[in-house]
């Protein structure tokens, strides 16, 4: 997810300004927080201060905000598609022998990355429900620590499997010896200890912390707080999206001019086929993968430069880029089943086994020879196979 960003609080400050004030908290934190001020936005501001006035003298539970239904059905739905969806996805790249191509094995990332994001979002609900951080600080910690590493992990993986199309299109002799899938496995786990520099002190700097009866989960970073906090945020916007945007650019780019510029890429008709609906999969994974997250990044750019008034429709604004984040983790499943006629077959072969005849006939086809593309159509769930032969670019 996005950096964990903080939200000033409503005079009067208490004790603890300072660190709720700048606390970097993750998105939903920062949507949440403001909405709490606001228990009741839609209200009639007369009503509204009677309720606060008489919460304040009795202690009476606050009033739901109306947003926070929205939000816990939102994740809800992100948690029952995202983690079945990519759980799905990851099962069959393991379990079919076919589909163990090095694009694959970068969606298996991905698609790691996305179920242990989508893990948080039961603990995110209960927070915004409960008003309060119940599950303690090693949880705490846990849970800021994915955050950070889901954003690294999806668009670096993302960023090689640009990289490896562009191999592939633009390279394809070169693609012989780079685009394997022990290569890619490699390429993976350096994905994971890279963005452990992210995640790593993400979680060394997570923890709780208790007022008045309300913990929150949070950064908690050291003096001068401002810019520190100004300084991760500028670091997340250009390591985790303008640089690997950039790349993914150029290599879509030359990707593009090459496939204008010839017919055959491989000397194969099948094979061109092949070539072109997988890049075109993956330019479509990226593109949504960049539409989801280009508004969340903007506004923490924003609000960390120059600021925004936090005002409830403001902060409406900002729960739906954030919500549009974290949806972006079980859209993927979604796009390969509709994208990608392996991963189809292979999720129909999964959810119906009985319609080609059991689960033990499935699996030994989907571990037999069978030709992609060609006159044997047995396999269940065929999937790319790297050219042994091609000509150079």
């Amino acid at each position: 997810g996005p950096p964990r960003e903080g939200v000033a609080q409503s005079p009067p400050v208490p004790a603890r300004a300072r660190n709720s004030e700048l606390s970097p908290k993750g998105p939903t934190r920062l949507a949440m927080e403001v909405f709490k001020e606001d228990r009741c936005p839609f209200s009639a501001q007369d009503e509204c201060a009677m309720s606060n006035a008489s919460d304040a003298r009795g202690g009476a539970q606050e009033p739901m905000s109306p947003i926070i239904p929205v939000i816990t059905a939102v994740y809800s739905m992100v948690f029952v598609v995202g983690l079945m969806g990519n759980c799905l996805v990851m099962y069959v790249i393991v379990r079919y022998t076919k589909m163990k191509t090095a694009t694959n094995i970068y969606i298996f990332n991905l698609a790691l990355a996305d179920a242990l994001v989508t893990t948080t979002m039961p603990f995110q609900s209960a927070d915004y429900l409960l008003n309060s951080w119940p599950f303690g600080e090693v949880v705490c910690k846990v849970f800021i620590s994915i955050d950070y590493y889901n954003m690294f992990t999806s668009i670096l993986t993302l960023t090689m499997m640009s990289v490896d199309r562009y191999v592939a299109v633009c390279h394809p002799v070169k693609a012989l010896d780079f685009r394997t899938p022990l290569k890619a496995k490699v390429i993976n786990v350096g994905i994971w200890v890279l963005s452990s520099a992210a995640g790593v002190p993400a979680m060394v700097l997570g923890g709780t912390q208790t007022n008045n009866g309300t913990t929150e989960c949070a950064l908690q970073f050291p003096d001068p707080y401002e810019y520190w906090d100004t300084l991760m945020k500028l670091c997340v916007f250009v390591l985790a999206f303008v640089v690997p945007v950039l790349i993914i650019t150029v290599c879509y780019s030359l990707m593009v001019l090459r496939l204008r510029s010839v017919r055959l890429l491989s000397g194969s008709r099948e094979k061109d086929r092949n070539l072109r609906r997988i890049t075109r999969l993956v330019l479509v994974v990226v593109l949504v993968f960049v539409v989801c997250w280009t508004p969340i990044h903007i506004f923490i750019l924003v609000k960390a430069l120059v600021g925004v008034p936090e005002t409830t429709p403001v902060m409406a604004a900002y729960f739906f880029c954030v919500a549009l984040g974290y949806t972006n983790s079980s859209l993927n499943p979604v796009l390969y089943a509709f994208l990608d006629e392996n991963f189809k077959r292979c999720f129909k072969d999964f959810c119906f086994p009985t319609a080609r005849g059991g689960r033990g006939r499935g699996s030994h086809e989907a571990r037999g020879s069978g030709r992609e593309g060609g006159t044997v159509r047995r396999t269940p769930c065929p999937a790319e196979s790297p050219p042994r032969t091609a000509k150079p670019a």
